[in-house]
């Protein structure tokens, strides 16, 4: 009789994310997290990606999941290693993305006092997750970990374990330990008088305006052909930007701090207001006087502004029904409407591009990029002046984009790209950053270097905190604290082995960006640009 090779608990968690289809992981070894790393070695269906700090780890797996709908983990050391992943896991919590972090944890015989590395990460972790816990019990292992995948999958958020150095090591046969398992659909439809008080609303309605969020991303053509039989324009959120490409004659543009006055406008003067997965973030101002029909497959989003009709569902199955439902309308009045407002817009955003102004302004590098940038594009942006001119100034075709979305938080733009980049390795990957973000996170960009991840960064150096300028500015404050001391970002690039490239006239800009997308190598590009808004 052949005996069947022992294995870790550590062997046991390791395969048990293969087989719920997770193949990567964000993260750093260290002492108390050397059982799993090891697991990890001895696995070839799973990917080990070794950041430079952990947040970026978080960050990363964050991205991934709102780009992909999979599951990433990170792996961290107990302590400071776990508690560097938070403000990336925050982002996932607040974004409503599936991470699963996975910490070690000092040995169950040294817990207490004075012990080295050691945090109550059982509390620590507490606000942030959907799951939380540690693994004292070795026979536990299959139970806890499925129990985290679980929650973490349906109730998109994020789950932590803990697992004791002495226990990732402690031998576990995986087939004498009880398991958990998650459901892979989650359908759900409206019910039927609601639906046809929904029907009711839009019928008389004689000026809806549709509003799309990041919960009808996935469904543009069921929202495109909604907006065709109510002749509603259609209105987005930031997130939901590049639903559909930003010149389709259906589509007004985005609502909110970002967006033009003309969809503010449209929007403003319609009778009817019917919101396709949106989560009423205060940057977007999504009227409260409004009679509302809200499409929202998150039960606690519903009637975080009063509603005239709620549905509960999916998007992608709820408009169906109410496209069979509704009655045609007919106004041949509301394209030429749309085409002549954003015609107005885009005479707006023309202007701004001035390609005569140096340094180089916000408004011409987001017009060249726009231009250039290839359709199977994934495009990471940061939190500041960045993210704010790439919302307002970037026409997407058919490129996709990833943010920090709720939670706002600056470093996020790199790490993003990292993910992008391992999610689609064929696709174009460009990293749109600000000096103050990126300076956050560029510890990484050897990362990017070590595992061979082609990609643009393109630092717009302004040698600002940008948007807090303008802050203390709008506010009646001096300006003060905002100015930043840049190393030299293209020759840093290089030095970690990728290649930096400098653009500070505004005819470099473009052949530099057509330059770094044909090297299929980690290319960072210094901008030199305007720190002053208008």
């Amino acid at each position: 009789m052949v005996e069947k090779p022992q294995t870790t608990v550590s062997d046991v968690i390791i395969n048990e994310l293969v087989k719920w289809d997770i193949t990567l992981v964000f993260g750093i070894p260290g002492t108390s997290s050397l059982g799993l790393v090891e697991a990890l070695r001895t696995n070839k269906k799973i990917r080990y990606i070794v950041v430079r700090h952990e947040e970026n780890a978080a960050m990363a797996a964050s991205a991934y999941y709102k780009l992909t709908g999979k599951v990433a983990a990170c792996l961290t050391i107990a302590g400071p290693g776990a508690s560097n992943l938070a403000t990336g896991l925050y982002d996932a919590k607040e974004d409503r993305a599936s991470v699963l972090s996975i910490n070690g944890q000092v040995s169950g015989q040294y817990i207490g006092d004075g012990s080295f590395q050691e945090i109550d990460q059982d509390a620590f972790f507490r606000p942030i997750t959907v799951y939380n816990n540690t693994i004292y019990d070795k026979t536990q292992s299959l139970k806890i970990l499925t129990q985290a995948l679980r929650h973490a999958i349906v109730q998109r958020g994020v789950a932590q374990i803990s697992v004791p150095n002495d226990v990732q090591k402690a031998f576990l046969d995986s087939e004498s330990c009880e398991r958990e398992t998650a459901p892979s659909n989650f359908n759900i439809l409206p019910d039927e008088k609601e639906l046809q008080k929904a029907v009711a609303l839009i019928d008389t309605a004689e000026k809806p305006v549709i509003l799309a969020g990041w919960g009808a991303f996935g469904d543009s053509e069921l929202v495109l052909r909604f907006a065709e039989k109510i002749k509603a324009p259609i209105a987005i959120t930031f997130r939901a930007k590049g639903i559909l490409p930003d010149d389709h004659p259906w589509l007004l543009g985005i609502l909110g701090n970002v967006g033009s006055p003309y969809t503010r406008k449209m929007v403003e003067e319609s009778d009817l207001l019917i919101t396709l997965g949106v989560g009423f973030s205060k940057q977007t101002h999504v009227p409260t006087h409004k009679a509302l029909v809200q499409v929202e497959i998150d039960p606690l989003k519903i009637g975080k502004i009063p509603y005239a009709a709620a549905l509960w569902g999916n998007c992608s199955l709820v408009l169906p029904k109410l496209i069979d439902a509704v009655k045609v309308k007919k106004n041949d009045s509301v394209l030429p409407e749309i085409a002549e407002m954003k015609k107005k817009w885009l005479a707006q955003l023309h202007k701004e591009a001035d390609p005569t102004t140096m340094p180089l302004r916000p408004p011409f590098i987001m017009k060249v990029l726009s231009d250039i940038l290839p359709e199977d594009a994934i495009i990471s942006i940061d939190v500041g002046e960045n993210g704010w001119w790439f919302g307002r100034n970037f026409q997407m075709k058919h490129q996709r984009f990833v943010m920090s979305g709720y939670l706002g938080t600056m470093g996020f733009g790199f790490p993003g790209a990292l993910a992008a980049k391992l999610a689609f390795p064929q696709n174009t990957v460009v990293c749109i950053t600000g000096d103050g973000g990126f300076s956050m996170a560029m510890a990484d960009f050897v990362t990017a270097v070590k595992y061979d991840l082609a990609m643009v960064v393109i630092v717009l150096n302004n040698k600002q905190l940008g948007m807090i300028q303008v802050e203390q500015k709008m506010e009646g404050y001096q300006n003060f604290g905002t100015d930043l001391l840049n190393p030299d970002f293209a020759r840093y690039a290089e030095i970690c082995g990728g290649i930096g490239l400098n653009v500070s006239q505004p005819e470099e800009l473009e052949k530099t960006v057509l330059q770094a997308l044909k090297l299929q190598k980690p290319v960072l590009i210094d901008v030199m640009t305007d720190a002053k808004r208008f």
